[in-house]
């Protein structure tokens, strides 16, 4: 199989650090490439992160990626973490613009992820590996598919490596994204970001502040379980293995899981796989 690699926000309390201690431990035993680390909106995570990142390598010796956003930090900021993360050992990094979080008003030194790229590359060459993220269904603030398409393209050329691209249920996306962006001269990889199912109501919640779609036909079949929950997360994992065996067939360079740090949804969707 293609490489793998799994996301996980940094956990804050003594339990969350347990839960996500197990949740490494279990998904570790697939032989990821990375273990990418979020970083909270505004930098609300501005400690927990380089935390997080450490820990995969102290106690797991697991390479972490930490997600590095823009808004709301200066360059001197930006310009210190890329420091640490340097010194603790990284040599990839997850390049986003990042949301302006509710009452904030400053969007900060860098207004656009293509410029952390930029800066990245200015400040340390070519020793991190740099993923952006690209939108098979749009970027919910794009003003349309070609502008989002010339913006991922901008990232590019600033000098990404390969890009993560926000999760979907629809494989025919996935593909014509990538069409379009090889038809403008983008030749990296870039690698379908995957959300197994676990909790169905919280997912409707996030496609809805993200943009990804979920279509008509498994709002529907989600629906007709009612309360079976074995029933429900049995026909999420072999919905979301389906597509990821699809994905894979029509040449995806590899699968970048969201993991919410929970194990098992993931587990259901490899062991399907393997």
């Amino acid at each position: 199989m293609q490489p793998i690699s799994f996301e996980f926000y940094p956990p804050k309390t003594d339990e969350q650090r347990a839960q996500f201690d197990r949740t490494v431990r279990k998904l570790k035993a697939y032989g990821p490439e990375f273990m990418s680390v979020t970083f909270g909106a505004g930098g609300s995570t501005l400690s927990h992160t380089p935390e997080t990142v450490q820990r995969l390598r102290s106690l797991h010796g697991v390479a972490g990626a930490p997600h590095i956003t823009c808004v709301g930090g200066s360059r001197e900021e930006i310009r210190t973490l890329l420091k640490r993360y340097r010194a603790l050992g990284c040599d990839r990094i997850v390049a986003l613009r990042g949301d302006l979080p509710s009452g904030m008003a400053r969007s900060g030194d860098l207004r656009y992820a293509r410029d952390l790229v930029a800066l990245i590359r200015e400040e340390h060459g070519e020793h991190f590996h740099i993923e952006v993220a690209a939108y098979p269904e749009v970027h919910p603030q794009a003003d349309d598919a070609q502008t989002d398409l010339r913006h991922f393209k901008a990232k590019v050329e600033a000098g990404a490596n390969s890009a993560i691209t926000q999760y979907f249920y629809n494989a025919d996306a996935y593909f014509q994204f990538v069409e379009d962006a090889r038809r403008l001269g983008v030749t990296i990889p870039i690698v379908p970001g995957i959300m197994p199912i676990s909790n169905f109501s919280q997912l409707r919640r996030f496609s809805a502040a993200c943009g990804a779609d979920i279509p008509r036909w498994i709002e529907r079949r989600m629906a007709g379980f009612g309360t079976d929950d074995d029933g429900i997360r049995a026909f999420a994992a072999d919905l979301v293995a389906a597509m990821c065996r699809r994905l894979l067939d029509g040449g995806a360079p590899g699968l970048h899981f969201y993991t919410l740090n929970l194990a098992r949804p993931v587990q259901a969707v490899l062991q399907r796989l393997s």
